[in-house]
């Protein structure tokens, strides 16, 4: 089987998370600089099968898309240009931020590496995966 890729999409850092081929465990993979991620994705397929591609989907309180969403709509769309073949899906990720900090301070982490902006865009990505896998 192919791994499903998730990403929480930010201007400067996207986190990445992956599950294992028979699409069971959602692990975080690694945090990219935007700027980079289509040629990570690139290389990426080119060593491992990917079934599908969910793009988390920021929305407010009231169900409504959040601004960063205009930057993420450009983005889906050179991302279906150069993954023709791959589906891509949403999943919302209200809170993911806040669930990633919270679990960072529950395991024990010290509060300089709490702060680490790029371990929490991961396990906001590992929580969009896994709320995808819940919800298929």
């Amino acid at each position: 089987m192919a791994r499903i890729i998730a990403l929480d999409f930010g201007k400067q850092r996207t986190g990445i998370a992956v599950t294992d081929e028979l699409q069971l465990i959602a692990s975080g993979l690694t945090t990219v600089n935007t700027k980079d991620l289509l040629q990570y994705l690139k290389d990426y397929s080119a060593k491992e099968n990917i079934a599908v591609i969910v793009v988390g989907e920021p929305k407010r309180w009231d169900n409504t898309p959040s601004e960063s969403e205009v930057s993420i709509q450009v983005f889906l769309k050179k991302l279906k240009t150069y993954f023709p073949l791959i589906p891509i899906d949403r999943q919302d990720e209200r809170f993911t931020s806040k669930v990633a900090f919270q679990t960072m301070v529950e395991s024990g982490l010290k509060k300089k590496q709490r702060q680490n902006k790029e371990l929490i865009d991961e396990i906001s990505a590992t929580l969009i995966l896994q709320s995808y896998l819940n919800r298929i």
